[in-house]
C-alpha cells in the first residue's frame, strides 16, 4: 500500500508535486465515486489521505488507517469528514479555503442573472417550441439594477459576490453570526441586518454560509414565508442549509418567485418535482469547477501532504 492515497483523480498539478517530492502514492482510478468498501481496502498503511468532498471519511475509515497523520480534503467544506474523531486520533484535517472564492462567486452571480432574466428558460424554449417573434410583453424578466441583494454569510465568497453585484447597481445587505469589520462592509458596500430583516427586504437571497448545527435548515418553511413572493433564492453553499422540501412547496405555491440550486440536501439526488418547474435552475455542484480554482486546490492538498510527511506545519487545519 502507498504512503499517500488519493480517493479520486485530481488535477495533474497535484500528482506532479507528489512526484517531484518523491512520494509513494496511489490514485483511485475506478469508475464513478469510490465506495466505502474500496476506500477501506487502501487506507491500511497510508499516512496521508487526500479526498474530495464526495468521499465520506467516518470512524470506520479512520480506524482502518492506524498510521494516518493527515486527511487533506479537496474542497473548502469538510462536513464529509468526522473531524472531531480524527482529532482524538491525533490526525489533522485540512481543507482548501479561499482559492475557490472567485469561481463560486461567479457561478452565484451567473445564476442570479440567468434566473431573473429567464435565460435558461429561454434557451429551453428555443430548443423546443421556439417563438413567434419579438413582442412588447413577451417573456419578461426583471432587472437586477435597483434590487436588494441579501447575502447570508459575508465570508470570502460572499464578499466577492457583493463586489460584483454592487457593480450591477444592487443594494447589498448581509447577515451572519457576527457583524463584519466596518472596513469589510465599506469595501463591499454592504449593510448588516438580522436574518429576519434580510428575508423580508431582499429581492435576491444568496447563501454562502458553512454547514453547521446552527445553519442546518436555516431556510425552512417559516423563513420562506418571510420572503417576498417576487424574491428568488440561490444556494451555492451546502445543500442542507435549506429544507429542500419546504422550498419546493414554496415554489409550487408561488410563495417565492424562483430558485437556483448548485448543491443538494441528499446530493447528488434531487426531487424530480424540481425538474418540472420553469422557475428553477439546477446545476451539478459546479460552484468552484474552474480550471484555475481546482488547480489551486490541488496545489494545497499536495503541498500539505508533502509537509505532513516531512514533519512540517500544514496549512488550513480545521480541527485544531
Amino acid at each position: 500500500m502507498a504512503t499517500v492515497y488519493l480517493s479520486a483523480k485530481l488535477p495533474t498539478i497535484a500528482t506532479k508535486l507528489l512526484d517531484q517530492a518523491g512520494l509513494d502514492y496511489e490514485v483511485y482510478d475506478g469508475d464513478g465515486l469510490i465506495t466505502k468498501e474500496e476506500l477501506l481496502k487502501h487506507v491500511g498503511d497510508c499516512q496521508v489521505l487526500i479526498t474530495p468532498l464526495s468521499t465520506q471519511v467516518d470512524q470506520d475509515v479512520i480506524d482502518a488507517a492506524p498510521q494516518l497523520k493527515l486527511i487533506a480534503n479537496f474542497g473548502a467544506g469538510f462536513n464529509n469528514i468526522d473531524t472531531k474523531y480524527a482529532r482524538t486520533k491525533g490526525i489533522d484535517v485540512t481543507n482548501t479555503p479561499f482559492v475557490s472564492s472567485t469561481a463560486t462567486a461567479e457561478v452565484a452571480c451567473g445564476l442570479m442573472i440567468a434566473l431573473m432574466r429567464r435565460i435558461v428558460e429561454g434557451d429551453q424554449r428555443m430548443r423546443s417550441i421556439g417563438f413567434d417573434g419579438w413582442a412588447p410583453l413577451f417573456f419578461l424578466g426583471h432587472e437586477l439594477a435597483g434590487k436588494t441583494l441579501g447575502i447570508v454569510g459575508l465570508g470570502s465568497i460572499g464578499r466577492e459576490v457583493a463586489k460584483r453585484m454592487h457593480a450591477f447597481n444592487m443594494k447589498i445587505i448581509y447577515t451572519q453570526r457576527h457583524q463584519a469589520d466596518p472596513a469589510v462592509e465599506a469595501a463591499c458596500s454592504a449593510e448588516y441586518v438580522p436574518l429576519d430583516e434580510l428575508l423580508k427586504r431582499a429581492d435576491v437571497i444568496t447563501l454562502h454560509c458553512p454547514l453547521t448545527d446552527e445553519t442546518h435548515h436555516m431556510i425552512d418553511a417559516d423563513q420562506l414565508k418571510m420572503m417576498k413572493d417576487s424574491a428568488i433564492l440561490i444556494n451555492c453553499a451546502r445543500g442542507p442549509v435549506i429544507n429542500e422540501e419546504a422550498v419546493l412547496k414554496a415554489l409550487i405555491n408561488k410563495d417565492i418567485a424562483g430558485a437556483a440550486l448548485d448543491v443538494y440536501e441528499k446530493e447528488p439526488e434531487v426531487d424530480d418535482e424540481y425538474k418540472n418547474l420553469d422557475n428553477v435552475i439546477l446545476t451539478p455542484h459546479i460552484g468552484n469547477a474552474s480550471v484555475e480554482a481546482r488547480d489551486a486546490m490541488g496545489e494545497i492538498v499536495a503541498n500539505n501532504a508533502i509537509a505532513a510527511l516531512k514533519g512540517d506545519l500544514v496549512k488550513y487545519i480545521v480541527n485544531k
